[in-house]
């Protein structure tokens, strides 16, 4: 509902408020409470009105007051879009055979503290592109338990060092925790205990 910036009319918007929620269609009784009172819904025609009947100047009101309304929103969609493009970066683009770093943020290690582990893994050679911001990697056997295809957020490319003869160690080999995998053939007995499953 819309009243002024100093909130000094709003007492004016009261009936468009009540004929709006009367005029709603409410899910409880599928019809709106003017067809339940009235038996029908109101009618709506283009009926000429003047400029100096009280409803003429409502009209006119309304009409100024839509207007000024379009224009906040259109210059609050400005704004929105050159705020997120201003900060919106386009994604990177990997062919297959690129090497990437993976980000280690939802893989867990055998490493007691995340805080000092590392932060990417790999690097890793990309195989396909499988969606605009998904790929396919390369992972080694110790990985199996990891998914291979990750959203392009968790993919750094690898960068070439620009000071000559430096050599970037190679990272530690990836240790999952991990247990082993067991088959189950069936399920012989369970019992639900406090709303879980046992």
């Amino acid at each position: 509902m819309y009243v002024s910036y100093h909130q000094h009319d709003w007492n004016i918007w009261l009936p468009l408020a009540e004929f709006a929620y009367n005029n709603s269609y409410h899910s409880s009784t599928k019809r709106s409470l003017f067809f339940t009172v009235y038996g029908r819904d109101p009618q709506f025609d283009s009926v000429h009105i003047t400029q100096d009947t009280p409803s003429g100047r409502l009209s006119t009101k309304i009409s100024s007051v839509q207007q000024d309304v379009k224009r906040e929103i259109e210059v609050a969609i400005n704004w929105f879009k050159r705020y997120a493009y201003k900060r919106r970066a386009s994604p990177p683009v990997f062919n297959p055979g690129d090497m990437v770093w993976l980000s280690s943020k939802n893989i867990k290690s055998t490493r007691p503290k995340k805080k000092l582990s590392e932060r990417f893994l790999g690097p890793f050679p990309i195989l396909k592109k499988v969606s605009t911001h998904a790929y396919h990697l390369n992972l080694p056997s110790q990985c199996k338990f990891i998914h291979p295809v990750f959203h392009i957020s968790l993919l750094e490319p690898v960068k070439t060092s620009t000071i000559p003869n430096r050599h970037q160690e190679p990272c530690p080999p990836i240790i999952i925790e991990e247990e082993e995998e067991w088959e189950v053939s069936q399920i012989l007995h369970s019992k639900l205990k406090r709303r879980k499953l046992w």
